[in-house]
């Protein structure tokens, strides 16, 4: 497969990372290295360090960026590990960050993934082929009201039980294998009124595995908490979210960190000592442009946050 991905929001990106010829920046969820391309040319005595979970991706962004191979380094691991891939490589601080948390294309396109509702294939919806847990593992062995959790909160999927009690009566019979199978019994579930709303009936379902599947919201939160500490004074954090839940994160995460004191707000004075990491840089989120929106649709749902080290 050829990995090819337009990158969200990358020249608001760019411009917001404040790029130095001589900083270390890490891209953690390297993708296509669309963002990487233009962070690598934009070195000379720097560094850039792209980490992704997709072995296809690494692959993919290794070639992309051939010619900047002298200031890349590629690391295969999961962006929540930040703290430990920067350890490993002997950076205790770096000049910016860059997160974008969406799935990339390739990955929803290729039907063998798993992620696609319109294409057959088995139920996966790994980023990394070598983590353990899949989609049919969700499916077919959580239990019927753990799964109205899942697609209720993760995928805001108002029929989450009917859907999961669809979903149990047929995996009773048998093992539900593949993803138009789980697709039909996701339609079958639903109202005729819910069926004739624009999107795809089992939209909010497959996005709701797939970030269980994952953890993409544990993985978010994790990285949110670790990412100030290591980042320079001056340092930005720029981080693109596709969700709600993790547009959140993202913005409940910055602010505590804007705000540095944890006492109640009852307290005369402060006690817990805790002093300010960050300055949010722009109070709402920047969003894509009509231009780029014409070009690809589906930035249409992309928030960008950035934050600097104080």
């Amino acid at each position: 497969m050829e990995f090819q991905h337009k990158s969200v929001l990358r020249d608001e990106c760019i411009e917001n990372l404040n790029i130095r010829p001589d900083g270390i920046y890490l891209d953690g969820t390297l993708g296509g290295a669309g963002h990487s391309y233009e962070i690598a040319r934009r070195l000379t005595t720097g560094r850039l360090i792209g980490v992704d979970r997709d072995t296809v991706a690494l692959e993919a962004a290794g070639k992309r960026l051939a010619e900047f191979s002298s200031r890349v380094t590629l690391v295969h691991d999961n962006f929540e590990n930040l703290a430990n891939i920067l350890d490993s490589l002997g950076i205790d601080k770096i000049d910016g960050m860059l997160f974008d948390l969406g799935v990339s294309s390739p990955q929803l396109d290729e039907g063998e993934r798993g992620f696609s509702y319109m294409v057959d294939a088995p139920l996966d919806m790994r980023m990394n082929r070598e983590d353990v847990l899949t989609a049919y593992e969700v499916v077919n062995t959580y239990p019927r009201e753990e799964l109205r959790r899942i697609f209720f909160t993760y995928g805001e999927e108002r029929y989450s039980p009917l859907i999961a009690a669809a979903i149990e009566r047929r995996r009773a019979e048998k093992p539900i294998q593949s993803t138009l199978e789980l697709a039909d019994i996701i339609r079958s579930a639903m109202p005729p009124q819910a069926l004739r709303e624009k999107q795809h009936p089992a939209k909010r379902v497959f996005q709701a595995i797939r970030i269980a599947v994952n953890d993409e919201l544990g993985a978010v939160s994790r990285m949110m908490q670790d990412a100030p500490d290591r980042l320079n004074i001056g340092g930005r954090l720029c981080v693109i979210s596709f969700h709600s839940l993790e547009d959140r994160i993202v913005k409940n995460e910055m602010q505590a960190a804007a705000k540095g004191c944890t006492c109640p707000p009852q307290f005369p004075v402060c006690v817990c000592g805790n002093k300010p990491k960050l300055r949010v840089v722009s109070r709402k989120p920047i969003v894509s442009t009509e231009e780029e929106l014409n070009e690809n649709p589906r930035a249409r749902s992309a928030k960008l946050r950035v934050a600097e080290r104080i």
